[in-house]
């Protein structure tokens, strides 16, 4: 399995815009600067274990939904 680094981001983005949260505001809960935020979201940069973990909390969704897109 590869993993699509464009679909994490846009499902990233679709959280984020869900919650009403700019990218700054995603930056400042995560931790990272603006810069790592914006470029996760084309799929340029993949989170970390430690950011997908952090996402997951704040958006309150699985691991799995983040990475895969499937909800179980």
């Amino acid at each position: 399995m590869t993993v699509d680094s464009y679909a994490i981001g846009q499902r990233i983005k679709k959280l984020r815009k869900e919650n009403k949260m700019t990218q700054q505001q995603l930056a400042d809960r995560l931790g990272v600067s603006l810069n790592h935020v914006s470029k996760i979201e084309p799929g340029m940069k993949v989170p970390s274990v430690d950011l997908f973990l952090t996402l997951s909390e704040i958006f309150n969704v699985s691991l799995d939904f983040l990475i895969t897109g499937k909800e179980r």
